[in-house]
């Protein structure tokens, strides 16, 4: 392999990785990773999850097992539909807009929920309130502005789902087992499992 073809790849591989992620009121778990360039406030992250560049989340708890594409934008504040004007400059919260000719108080920012174990694909955008449900799929590009039943595969604009990742008895077991609450050591001894959902639900006495 031609040693100079790569030089191009790496130096921009590194300069993406260069850049600072921005977290502000956040709870990342230590075995999480949030990648460069994203913007997290307010956001809660569990165990073996990740997010990845240029992302945004907003007052928004994601579980365990997560795994999160380039991005990706997950809540994030409204505006006002029932005010005179939208814009900021009537509002009392600091905005990009200098200018205050009111300062009305007006907050929403409602708790978008992410579940354990679910993977959002490169450039969706979840509505803030939104709860995904555990195991969900997102497509890429999908704009989700409704609740995801777990094990749900969703993709488009608006979000629909296009198929179910198990039958409603595999997924409903799996939902049950909250495998994702297990210790290291626990999944490490039933990782040979987890190819078959079945056999590993059996293995539990759940199916």
């Amino acid at each position: 392999m031609n040693i100079m073809r790569l030089i191009p790849y790496i130096a921009a591989k590194l300069q993406r990785k260069s850049r600072l992620s921005a977290l502000r009121n956040c709870a990342i778990h230590p075995t999480s990773k949030v990648e460069a360039g994203s913007q997290l406030t307010s956001v809660t992250m569990g165990r073996h999850s990740f997010c990845g560049y240029d992302c945004m989340a907003v007052n928004a708890d994601i579980g365990s097992f997560c795994s999160i594409s380039d991005q990706v934008c997950i809540g994030g504040v409204g505006h006002p539909l029932h005010y005179v004007s939208t814009s900021p400059v009537f509002l009392s919260h600091r905005d990009s807009v200098k200018a205050k000719f009111s300062r009305h108080v007006f907050e929403y920012c409602p708790k978008t929920t992410i579940g354990h174990d679910v993977w959002i694909g490169f450039g969706a955008k979840i509505r803030s309130g939104v709860k995904i449900g555990n195991g969900a799929v997102v497509g890429m590009g999908a704009v989700v502005t409704r609740d995801v039943e777990p094990y749900m595969v969703v993709a488009g604009n608006p979000a629909r789902v296009v198929s179910q990742r198990f039958s409603n008895a595999v997924a409903a077991a799996l939902n049950a087992s909250a495998w994702w609450d297990m210790n290291d050591a626990d999944l490490k001894a039933n990782a040979a499992l987890f190819t078959d959902p079945e056999m590993f639900l059996n293995s539990r006495g759940l199916l």
